[in-house]
């Protein structure tokens, strides 16, 4: 049996959206589901999970005492709040590191001990050398922020960013001090092992996000339902002494509360939690 904490993101229903004022005002471009948070909240809460990650657009358009009500009605605890930014381009880095800060306020205003950003842009012409060395150091500024508020920041390599597979995982970590998100879908789909990645730098993660994925036709699955096996990654978070938040995700799903009450069964059988 483990002391695991399981957690679930809520983003899995409603569409991804944003601010569309964003457009012209990159501190007001933040993630959003396109959906009904009383309903997500209650979802996962059914499914048997302890607590919940949102987007910062989610949280944000709440303010905290209607947020921490939320919270309380489904019993809940706020785990993470997930950011973005393009992170490479000086001029706009300040409106994107004021976003951030204005969501890290709030989810350590309501306890949640994760900070979880995505990003480093792919820029039209070809990725530059410095590109790495720029996203490093503003992720070193988002730890900076979250750890003055008792956070732990956490970096999360995603496809359609600069940080995508095994190589990039490895480079970037050697820029910054942020701690590693492992989504084990987007890493396997980028062409690397999760649970080889998360033996490499097991010192370096303290929260993970876990889903399936299917790979033709492309899809995102709940856990054990694609086609890379969840087995060995639940091998591997034992094998380096894991203790924390997992949360699980499904980006996409007809039945939201079916994909949550799926995944929930698995580890229920696969981990024992």
């Amino acid at each position: 049996m483990t002391d695991w904490k399981l957690a679930y993101q809520a983003n899995c229903w409603g569409m991804l959206g944003g601010d569309a004022v964003g457009v012209t005002s990159i501190t007001q471009l933040t993630y959003r589901t396109l959906g009904d948070m009383d309903r997500a909240f209650a979802g996962i809460a059914a499914a048997g999970y302890e607590g919940v990650e949102v987007f910062d657009g989610n949280l944000l358009e709440r303010t905290a005492p209607e947020f921490r009500r939320l919270l309380d009605d489904y019993g809940l605890s706020l785990v993470a709040v997930y950011s973005g930014a393009n992170f490479i381009f000086d001029d706009i880095l300040p409106e994107e590191l004021d976003r951030i800060t204005r969501a890290a306020d709030r989810a350590a205003e309501l306890g949640a001990p994760h900070l979880v950003v995505g990003g480093g842009a792919k820029r039209f012409d070809g990725t530059r050398d410095a590109d790495f060395h720029k996203l490093g150091a503003a992720l070193d500024r988002v730890t900076a922020l979250a750890r003055s508020r008792g956070m732990t920041a956490h970096y999360h390599p995603h496809l359609s960013t600069i940080v995508e597979g095994p190589a990039e995982v490895a480079r970037i970590f050697e820029l910054t001090e942020i701690d590693f998100c492992p989504d084990t879908a987007h890493l396997a789909a980028a062409g690397g092992d999760p649970a080889e990645l998360i033996r490499s730098h097991s010192d370096r993660i303290s929260y993970v996000h876990l889903k399936g994925l299917q790979r033709d036709p492309f899809a995102f699955t709940p856990l054990d339902r694609g086609d890379v096996p969840t087995g060995p990654i639940i091998d591997a978070l034992h094998d380096t002494a894991f203790d924390g938040w997992i949360c699980t995700e499904l980006d996409a799903w007809d039945d939201p509360e079916e994909g949550a009450r799926l995944s929930r069964a698995f580890l229920k059988e696969a981990a024992g939690v």
